[in-house]
């Protein structure tokens, strides 16, 4: 009896000092096994007002670390103490930490001296590669676009997640899913083209590519989509104007994209525009932010605002009376993060006057503090917050991610006018003349690292060339100089009529594409105009390179320069590239996802446009210079044999299109098969055409595929009168070929009622 007794007493006094100890050192937001959703409302819980309201704030990496004239980093724990003092911060942005040390040092401080120990969240850029020193650098999205391969397009995404994660890097600020139909907006470059399906899908494995398999993996990081929403079609194609459009529209093809990006991608960041829709400012807009992205679509993630966007409210959109009104209406819209909006104390001063003089309930403070507090967790912060310093060494800028890079260039480039099969080089020209300022630069494109060292075109000639060829460079002009570039003409046609093939670099300087860089028209300008006429004139054989950002108007290149090749800015490896595709040592097979206008009097002008949009004019053709799809190949392939399988199905049934391609030139060859749809007959106006499926194909001369493509539902829908979305009864055309104008098959699948 005593043994039981004292057996119980040990066990008890055991017991009490496990819960002791337990509720002094681990609290269930602490503890790895409870559920994230139970985690995050205990930690809610035990939060202050003030505490909440700074995991709603964002910090520059200048105002935590001691960084100097180069961009060198110092830990400092003086300016952690003044900016995170107890309290804590949400996020903190351009930083690009070195070593992974430095990010290691400020978790390390933020868990050890807050109240709670709520982790930071290291929130970076990186559209086509992470942006900090030395990491591998891709395309740009518009080129990732035009190689029509999600699953490089995925690959892409796991190198930005792994290097980025490598330095302690939790978010990348990307990709970009707005549909370019306005390519003066300077933005064009940053996203995936015009095209619904195409951008989606592009996105979704994007999406994926960053986010990995499991987003506590070091080798993963938070994707968040921008710019929310419908962003891509300012007026007058200038950034950050007002957008028009129908709710019908907006679902249909631009929200679509990030729908996709949610649904199917999971993605856990969003990232809310500048501009209005409607008359409400999308900071401000509870029906895309609440209603649509959590209710509908199921988001979990959180919103950050683009850099301003909310202080937009009150001195552009005037929709605020004073910061505290602004923040109450964007907070109970559904953001959950400001981005360099007010200063620190100001924002949390506004604040707590909104949630005192309850502007902003704490119901809605609480909602969106749970957000990110979400995502943390999710990330494995609180659990696992610092990274291992052995990984940059394994995993940055390596051979693989380098080869990747080049490959990616490489099926972007799209080859749009070959007469007379002029390229690829041929074996019995002995001397190049490279002509153009654009052939040495080694810009990347924007959102770049620019300390890393880019590959120009003329050197990727030269080394891939080696003594086979005789390669000589003039500028040919002078870039803002009518004047000096005269000489530079001259000079230009002596070199040209001394070679045996000229290659003409044009397109757009580093200053005149990007953010911020709209355009009133996408002319090549006249200095660039008077270089191409003089070379042309000489009678030899001219093949046109186009390094650009975004489609431009260049009819007289189009009507007279035999070959053009679009090049785009092909990130560090784009200069090895463009030398591959002209030398043959690659076959092109990239496509356009983007419609080249004639005039920007055209504008806009998009392939899957609506039956009575017809660009008639009197003084301007009603086609496009260069169609959405377009991309010749060395070789020619045949299309044969489209089968449609069931011919009738019921509204949720699917079908599988198939179709026979065939290499019928005399080398290899990669083709993409693109499938478009038409709802003959439809309660709402739909597109004339629409890309529902696309898929590239490999094949040697002679050889024959079968491609097959499956139509789904989704693929078939429409948002209806009562804006719902449904399928129709009905006939739906099958397009099936070498792009949206260029259709070799034709098929009927019919969809009946249940």
């Amino acid at each position: 009896m005593k043994k039981n007794i004292t057996f119980l007493f040990v066990v008890s006094v055991i017991l009490f000092f496990t819960i002791k100890i337990n509720s002094q050192n681990k609290y269930p937001y602490q503890d790895p096994s409870v559920p994230v959703e139970e985690r995050v409302s205990d930690l809610v819980k035990r939060m202050t007002v003030e505490e909440k309201i700074q995991q709603l704030d964002m910090y520059w990496g200048k105002e935590v670390v001691n960084m100097d004239k180069e961009g060198v980093e110092s830990f400092s724990k003086e300016m952690l103490e003044q900016t995170i003092g107890k309290t804590g911060v949400g996020s903190i942005h351009d930083f690009y930490p070195v070593k992974a040390e430095l990010a290691n040092e400020i978790q390390r401080y933020a868990i050890e001296n807050t109240r709670l120990g709520i982790p930071v969240m290291f929130i970076e850029e990186g559209l086509h590669g992470y942006l900090g020193i030395g990491s591998t650098t891709f395309p740009i999205p518009l080129e990732i676009s035009s190689m029509w391969d999600t699953a490089l397009v995925h690959k892409i995404g796991r190198v930005i997640a792994t290097e980025a994660r490598a330095h302690g890097i939790d978010m990348i600020l990307g990709p970009v899913l707005g549909l370019a139909r306005d390519p003066r907006w300077g933005r064009v470059e940053e996203t995936y083209g015009e095209d619904p399906y195409l951008d989606a899908m592009n996105g979704v494995a994007m999406v994926k590519g960053l986010q990995g398999s499991s987003l506590n993996s070091q080798d993963a990081v938070i994707s968040e989509p921008k710019h929310f929403g419908v962003h891509s079609i300012p007026e007058g194609g200038s950034n950050t104007c007002p957008v028009n459009i129908g709710e019908r529209e907006a679902r249909s093809a631009f929200l679509y994209v990030f729908e996709k990006a949610v649904r199917d991608g999971g993605a856990m960041g969003i990232m809310a525009a500048y501009h209005e829709i409607d008359g409400i400012p999308c900071v401000d807009n509870q029906w895309l932010l609440t209603d649509v992205l959590r209710n509908e679509w199921g988001f979990k993630g959180f919103v950050l605002s683009d850099l301003g966007a909310i202080r937009m409210t009150l001195n552009s959109h005037y929709v605020a009376k004073d910061t505290s009104d602004a923040l109450a209406q964007t907070f109970k819209a559904g953001m959950n993060m400001q981005f360099y909006d007010f200063d620190h104390k100001g924002f949390q001063k506004a604040m707590l006057n909104a949630i005192e003089n309850n502007m902003l309930p704490e119901e809605d403070l609480n909602k969106g503090v749970s957000d990110v507090l979400r995502v943390k967790f999710m990330l494995g912060l609180f659990d696992n917050p610092y990274t291992d310093t052995s990984l940059v060494s394994k995993v940055y800028h390596t051979d693989e991610n380098q080869e990747l890079a080049l490959k990616a260039a490489q099926e972007g480039i799209c080859l749009l006018k070959n007469d007379n099969g002029l390229l690829p080089i041929k074996k019995n020209i002995s001397s190049i003349a490279v002509v153009g300022p654009l052939a040495l630069s080694k810009y990347m494109g924007g959102y770049t690292n620019d300390r890393l060292n880019g590959i120009s075109i003329l050197d990727g000639l030269k080394q891939r060339a080696g003594s086979l060829l005789q390669i000589n460079y003039e500028k040919g002009y002078i870039p803002d100089s009518a004047k000096e570039s005269a000489d530079c003409i001259d000079k230009a046609i002596k070199l040209v009529k001394k070679s045996d093939l000229a290659v003409v670099v044009l397109g757009e300087e580093a200053n005149m594409v990007g953010e911020g860089k709209d355009r009133a028209n996408l002319d090549l300008d006249g200095i660039q105009m008077n270089l191409i006429k003089a070379l042309c004139s000489t009678g030899k054989p001219v093949a046109v390179v186009l390094f650009n950002g975004r489609p431009l108007t260049i009819n007289w290149v189009a009507q007279n320069v035999p070959s053009i090749v679009e090049a785009w800015f092909g990130g560090e490896k784009g200069g090895l590239a463009i030398a591959d595709v002209l030398l043959g040592n690659v076959n092109p097979s990239g496509k356009l996802p983007m419609t080249f206008p004639r005039s920007t009097g055209q504008l806009p002008f998009y392939y899957d446009h609506k039956p009575t949009s017809r660009h008639k004019y009197v003084d301007e053709e009603r086609t496009p210079l260069f169609e959405f799809g377009r991309g010749l190949s060395y070789t020619n392939f045949e299309y044969s044999d489209l089968q449609v399988a069931p011919a009738k199905i019921q509204v949720d049934g699917t079908a599988t299109i198939s179709v026979k391609v065939k290499n019928t030139g005399k080398v290899d060859g990669t083709e993409v098969a693109q499938l478009y749809l038409r709802d003959e007959i439809s309660s709402v106006t739909t597109p004339d055409i629409a890309l529902k499926g696309f898929q590239r194909v490999a094949l040697k001369p002679g050889e024959t595929k079968t491609v097959d493509f499956v139509i789904t539902p989704e693929q078939l829908s429409l948002w209806n009168r009562q804006m719902k979305r449904v399928v129709e009864p009905g006939d739906f055309k099958i397009m099936v070929g070498s792009s949206s104008a260029d259709i070799r098959q034709e098929g009927v699948l019919t969809v009946v009622g249940n």
